[in-house]
This record gives structure tokens, C-alpha cells and sequence, in this order.
């Protein structure tokens, strides 16, 4: 199986600007990073998203530093960049294109945030027929508020995401299952 590791929107601006409010996983960016680290050691690829807005007012602006990559998970000189400006990173980009032509028939997802990005990514990689995989602990929420201006806790958002991918369009499993998986196809002790 080819695989890559699609690693979205892990952006300054949900560390440094307060609006997002509480969030889930506080150790998701670690678990990107271990994840990131053990894909780079098997020289397997990554594939790295970015959300960015034409709008000057948004953090999402290319120019402002929000916009940038978080240090802790940003791309190698060598890995690829798809820029997207929706919430599917198969919208607007050629990142399905570009996996066909490397033959890729999996991903792995990690990033930010579970409800939006990586929820509407992991389902639209499942409806294209790539095997899919999210890593629960390797992505985060923020509190919603509902349609009737209840607030709704980040835990929930983000285990109420991850419930209405598994099994649907895609396995969830942690940063831990994964690591395992990847040890056993290289027999690693």
C-alpha cells in the first residue's frame, strides 16, 4: 500500500489567537510531530496543507504570521505544499492529482481543526476511495456554540467528529496504534 501522512493546516493561528477559545488534545501537536518524525525515518511521504484567505483581516492571510506553519510541525524543504482557501484540502488544489500520480491509495490525517478541516478532508478522501485514516490524538477541536447558542465543550465536538468518521469514511485510531502499525510492516522491536 502507498501512504502518505496529509498533515493540515497545523497554523500559528490557533496557537496565538485567542478567539478559538478552549480546545481539545492539548498534546496533539507532539503527537503530529512524533508521527511526522517516524514517517520522515521510513522516508515515506508527507504532505503538508495550508488554509490561507484572501481576506487582510483574516489571521488566515498570507502575510500575516499566523498564517505560517506551526515550528513544532512545519514542512522539510524537499515536502510538498497545497494551498487550499476552503475546508477540503481536494478543493481548489491538485492534491488529488498529485496522488494519483504517485499511485498513493492511502492517507493519513492529522491537523487542525477535527469538525472542519480534517473532518471534511477525511471525507472527501474517503469518497474518492483512498483508504483513510485519522489519528485521533493527533488532531484538535475548539468549543461550538450549537444553532441555539449552546455552548458545546471541545471533548465533545472533537469525539462527536471523530465518531461520525469512523467507520464511515474513515478508521480513526490513536497516535500509538499507528505507530504500532507502522513498526510491525517494518519489524520494528
Amino acid at each position: 500500500m502507498n501512504e502518505a501522512l496529509l498533515v493540515v493546516d497545523v497554523q500559528k493561528t490557533f496557537e496565538d489567537d485567542e478567539k478559538w477559545g478552549p480546545r481539545s488534545t492539548p498534546q496533539a501537536e507532539q503527537n503530529m510531530k512524533r508521527l511526522l518524525d517516524k514517517w520522515r525515518k521510513h522516508d515515506k511521504e508527507a504532505i503538508f496543507i495550508r488554509h490561507l484567505s484572501q481576506d487582510p483581516g483574516s489571521a488566515f492571510y498570507p502575510e500575516k504570521e499566523s498564517s505560517h506553519f506551526k515550528d513544532i510541525i512545519a514542512p522539510a524543504e524537499d515536502e510538498v505544499i497545497f494551498t487550499k482557501e476552503v475546508n477540503s484540502a481536494f478543493i481548489g488544489t491538485k492534491l488529488h492529482s498529485y496522488l494519483s500520480e504517485k499511485n498513493i491509495t492511502s492517507l493519513v490525517i492529522i491537523g487542525l481543526t477535527t469538525p472542519h478541516c480534517v473532518s471534511t478532508t477525511a471525507r472527501m478522501s474517503g469518497n474518492l476511495g483512498y483508504e483513510t485514516y485519522v489519528i485521533s490524538d493527533a488532531c484538535a477541536a475548539h468549543a461550538l456554540k450549537d444553532h441555539q447558542g449552546d455552548a458545546i465543550s471541545p471533548e465533545t465536538v472533537h469525539q462527536v467528529s471523530l465518531a461520525s468518521l469512523h467507520e464511515e469514511f474513515a478508521t480513526v485510531l490513536s497516535t500509538e496504534q499507528l505507530i504500532k502499525k507502522i513498526d510491525d510492516e517494518y519489524c520494528v522491536d
